[in-house]
């Protein structure tokens, strides 16, 4: 039965007239020490059956540590303990007892393989069973369609993941880890509990809508979601309850009723932090560095932009409006169907003709929001990721300046606030904001003509934001032009000076001055997305 509104923020096990029930999760005195630092340190918390758990805390709060040890993958320290629906859970966990107990996973880097259809990976688990001598495909299918269909999905189970657009891949993702813990729970009787980790960065508000649903539904029939996620707003829509880690032990626990989003930041970061005011001059004293015209592929139509010099100008949309796709352009990451380009008082040149390697001759600089696949190498050390672009400049007669190349990494993850500040580890061995410094690290010494960012602060908690958002206003006002393409107006409404909003592929409205707020950009993106007016023309902003 679904939870009446005025229940939604109580402890199930004491609403007036309900039996004593126990957590589905309980952890108690957690820790995990990696060498002599303590990364997490006597975490205790239940997740009743019911709830949907928010867990809160900036990058390297130990969220990932305590991830890990639920998933199995590390090994706390002596003296904790897990309870699955009252039973006593021997940690680590051994490989597939998750599973069995009926927990499933939705990590932020998704686990689906992009080489598989559909099917494939919304029955993996199925698949492979052991001892499994016949596999029935119509009868497969018949499964996975009946699975995306219980949760409005229109997918087609034979569709390849890697041909999939990413609201779609990530609400395949949850609807596997769904599947699992239901297949559990039909074994067991007991409710399950799905951990989903940063779910919603690529889904505009009707994919976030739609998420929130199924996790409505799963909590409606007694399982439990663990939320976690630096959206502030969307842990306050969704939760019962939050628990804040600062790090590596707990900051407090909060019902959804008594919090608020000064109170939630607080406890993330340890102090109130004021918002900067935006800058807003009028964009034309801006002198133009960079004009684009008629820039143009599948998704954008050709269209007319320029940014100034010292100034940051924000593109947004609706997810697939066009938007998305002018940095990659701009860099010539990705080959357009028109466009071209001209630097200051140059002779313009074609989009066609730039590549990624000119764009960085030319001073251009390029920040991609697949942090994994485009931008960062996971398997390398933070001091490869930091200086791939110009490791040249650390021959010397024949020979590489290796200590040079760790010395100066070393001060940019000072200067940045990379934690651990460790230039030999590997990227993956840092938390999802930790790494993103270092990228943004990577550029920003760099000292880019043109910056070109996309969702720079995906994933990132309000503290590192605060610490990226004073970066990018002191680039801009030595002079570096900066073009950030969002989602997230709040965060473009806090540095930009002008944004262009984005719908069907075209710029539809320019917002500057009093307009530029996070609820004015807001409103010009749904009100851009309504029916599709009866255009001639590409809106000129140029």
């Amino acid at each position: 039965m679904i939870k009446q509104p005025d229940q939604s923020t109580q402890d199930p096990a004491t609403r007036p007239g309900a039996r004593p029930v126990l957590p589905v999760l309980s952890v108690a005195n957690l820790s995990k020490s990696f060498g002599g630092a303590k990364a997490l340190n006597n975490v205790s918390f239940d997740v009743m059956s019911g709830e949907v758990h928010g867990l809160l805390g900036k990058n390297g709060s130990g969220k990932s540590t305590l991830v890990k040890i639920l998933a199995g993958f590390h090994a706390p320290d002596e003296g904790g303990t897990l309870h699955f629906n009252g039973e006593q859970v021997q940690l680590p966990l051994k490989a597939g007892e998750g599973r069995r107990l009926g927990m499933a996973f939705v990590h932020q880097n998704l686990g689906l393989v992009p080489s598989l259809t559909v099917l494939e990976n919304l029955r993996l688990a199925e698949l492979t069973k052991d001892g499994k001598a016949f596999i029935s495909w119509s009868a497969e299918k018949a499964a996975a369609r009946q699975a995306l269909t219980r949760f409005g999905l229109e997918i087609d189970p034979a569709e390849r993941v890697d041909r999939l657009t990413p609201v779609q891949r990530a609400l395949l993702a949850i609807v596997r880890a769904f599947e699992e813990i239901e297949a559990a729970r039909a074994i067991t009787g007991k409710p399950g509990l799905v951990l989903l980790d940063e779910p919603t960065p690529f889904l505009p508000a009707s994919g976030v809508a739609q998420l929130f649903e199924l996790v409505r539904s799963i909590t409606a029939l007694g399982s439990s979601v663990i939320f976690i996620s630096h959206d502030i707003d969307e842990v306050m829509e969704i939760t019962d309850r939050i628990t804040v880690l600062r790090d590596g032990e707990q900051s407090g626990e909060l019902a959804r009723a008594d919090a608020t989003h000064e109170k939630i930041v607080e406890m993330i970061v340890g102090r109130s932090i004021s918002r900067q005011p935006s800058r807003k001059p009028v964009a034309a004293s801006f002198p133009v560095y960079a004009r684009f015209e008629a820039l143009s592929d599948k998704m954008l139509q050709p269209s007319d932009l320029h940014v100034g010099k010292g100034e940051i100008l924000g593109l947004t949309g609706l997810i697939g409006s066009g938007y998305e796709e002018v940095p990659y352009l701009a860099f010539g990451a990705r080959s357009g169907a028109s466009g071209t380009i001209t630097i200051e008082d140059g002779a313009p040149f074609a989009q066609s003709m730039l590549n990624p390697a000119a764009a960085i001759e030319r001073g251009f600089a390029l920040l991609p929001g697949d942090r994994h696949g485009e931008s960062g190498v996971d398997s390398l050390s933070i001091v490869d990721n930091m200086f791939l672009p110009d490791i040249g400049r650390f021959f010397k007669n024949g020979f590489m300046r290796n200590r040079a190349m760790v010395r100066e990494a070393r001060e940019l993850g000072a200067e940045y606030e990379v934690r651990p500040n460790d230039p030999g580890l590997k990227l993956s061995a840092l938390s999802g904001g930790n790494a993103q410094k270092v990228l943004i690290a990577r550029w920003m010494n760099r000292s880019p003509l043109l910056l070109l960012l996309d969702e720079p602060t995906q994933g990132v908690d309000v503290g590192t934001r605060q610490q990226i958002f004073a970066a990018l206003r002191k680039a801009a006002s030595e002079g570096m032009s900066i073009i950030c393409a969002s989602s997230e107006a709040e965060q473009l409404a806090e540095i930009c000076d002008r944004v262009l909003v984005f719908a069907r592929g075209r710029i539809c409205d320019e917002i500057t001055g009093e307009r530029l707020t996070k609820e004015g950009i807001s409103e010009a993106c749904y009100v851009s997305a309504g029916p599709a007016p009866n255009m001639t023309s590409t809106p000129r902003v140029a």
